[in-house]
């Protein structure tokens, strides 16, 4: 594989994340047919309205072939939501993920948001690892019917300073 690149995210990368998350989290946390159409909302949500001063999304790649994403959105005043944080497998454990953190994080603080909060799940050891070598902390865990599944969904927070 080649390098890996960053850029924002497009409206035609739309599709290719909604199939990608569809795909993948049925594949690997046997997710059911209602959690692409989530993803295609929030997508669509954040194509018609994000305010570009303060909210961003980026594609990682290599050359034409997409890799993955995160997305940076205002969830309060000075608090960002990062969304829609994703890696192919076959690009995971190459430090592109810290990379998109990286990108994710810097642009919220650049933006003058006081911290960061993510949704996610517990079964997803390798992103949470990655939050809290990076200073997020785990803020609550509860049990849920999601997607389908029997799910531990989880809230992380991180200050800046």
């Amino acid at each position: 594989m080649i390098e890996a690149a960053i850029r924002p995210f497009r409206p035609d990368d739309a599709p290719w994340l909604v199939e990608r998350h569809a795909t993948l989290y049925a594949r690997d946390e046997g997710f059911d047919a209602t959690f692409g159409p989530l993803v295609a909302g929030i997508l669509d949500d954040f194509t018609a309205e994000h305010d570009p001063a303060c909210e961003a999304g980026w594609i990682a790649h290599a050359g034409d072939l997409r890799l993955g994403s995160i997305f940076c959105v205002r969830q309060s005043r000075g608090i960002a939501k990062l969304r829609l944080f994703l890696l192919v497998p076959e690009a995971r454990g190459r430090g592109l993920g810290q990379r998109l953190l990286e990108t994710c994080t810097g642009f919220a603080r650049e933006r003058g948001y006081r911290g960061m909060a993510l949704w996610t799940h517990e079964s997803h050891r390798a992103a949470c690892a990655l939050y809290s070598r990076n200073g997020w902390r785990l803020v609550g865990s509860q049990p849920v019917r999601s997607f389908g599944c029997d799910l531990v969904e989880q809230s992380w927070e991180i200050a800046f300073r």
